[in-house]
């Protein structure tokens, strides 16, 4: 298996390539913690890579490797010095070593990952737990606890508090709820492409708008006036999740509040382009340009080098 400090690094390329509103954000964290955001999330894009990405790999097959990953996590999570099996696909043997000793210098919770895999396999046909569609809001929060609020609750022993974790919880609960939710609106086009819609289909049908119709529209490269009020609806919800996530940034360790705060702004501003692209999230993807992603960086980058209560020397 890769050795801890090739894992990290392997991560960090992992993040730069896959995530780059979030990579650009752990750039403003102490450097530990920057390494143990990529190790975290160097894990849960693997596992989702699985899930998603290969045209080859049939759903029988990403069942048995979610299996294989659970797994071989319960041994880990016991023994990190236990090699893992070959089975486990090349990129998760290189992930695994930097996953695992982070998990255990920060104590975060276990029960966090396996969460993650019950909704990971929420997302592959065959198995029991297999979802294309969610009827409301309330349904697809149960797939977002652990593709998505998880995520934000296994970070907060990673930045730190500056009270009580237990207060801070709900906060980043919400972040990670907010960030799904923002991917959601942004890629209806390629979720439809492999079968599934995230978007609660009793919010869309006030709407007039369901399924088939998205799915003319992405095929014909059209929009709809219905579509654009379902969709200017559910940003109005993701930004009210923003709401309820922006009081815990302060709650954080005041050396990763800057970090957070980028990755909170930008990828909220995801919502402001897809509004500025009229909607069209059936034929191409919002992002945010490079150009206004460091232009909210880089006063963050500055608030770092003021010592609190003074100025800058």
């Amino acid at each position: 298996m890769t050795e801890p400090a090739d894992s990290y690094r392997y991560c960090g390329a992992v993040t730069a390539e896959h995530g780059r509103t979030y990579h650009l954000a752990t750039r403003l964290l102490p450097e530990r913690r920057r390494h143990a955001v990529h190790a975290l999330y160097g894990f849960a894009r693997t596992v989702d890579d699985i899930v998603d990405v290969d045209p080859g790999r049939t759903a029988g097959n990403c069942a048995a490797e979610l299996d294989r990953i659970e797994d071989v996590l319960r041994h880990g999570f016991t023994d990190r010095t236990a090699p893992a099996p070959e089975s486990c696909t090349p990129e998760m043997l290189r992930v695994l070593p930097a996953f695992l000793d982070t998990v255990a210098e920060f104590d975060i919770s276990r029960d966090y990952f396996f969460a993650f895999l019950d909704s990971m396999r929420m997302d592959v046909p065959g198995t029991a737990a297999h979802r294309a569609e969610y009827r409301s809001m309330t349904e697809l929060r149960t797939y977002m606890y652990g593709s998505a609020v998880v995520i934000g609750l296994q970070m907060l022993p990673v930045l730190g508090t500056t009270g009580r974790v237990e207060d801070a919880a709900p906060h980043a609960a919400a972040l990670g709820e907010a960030f799904q939710l923002t991917n959601f609106l942004r890629d209806v086009g390629e979720d439809l492409d492999r079968g599934r819609v995230y978007l609660p289909a009793d919010e869309l049908a006030a709407f007039g708008v369901d399924t088939d119709l998205l799915v003319h529209c992405r095929r014909s490269g059209t929009t709809d006036r219905r579509i654009v009020r379902a969709l200017a609806h559910l940003i109005a919800i993701t930004r009210s999740v923003y709401r309820d996530a922006e009081p815990g940034i302060a709650m954080l360790d005041r050396r990763v509040q800057p970090g957070i705060r980028t990755a909170f702004v930008l990828y909220s501003r995801i919502l402001d382009e897809i509004e500025r692209g009229g909607y069209r999230v059936l034929d191409r993807r919002a992002t945010v340009a490079r150009r206004n992603r460091w232009a909210t960086a880089l006063p963050q980058f500055a608030r770092l080098a003021v010592p609190a209560g003074g100025r800058s020397r």
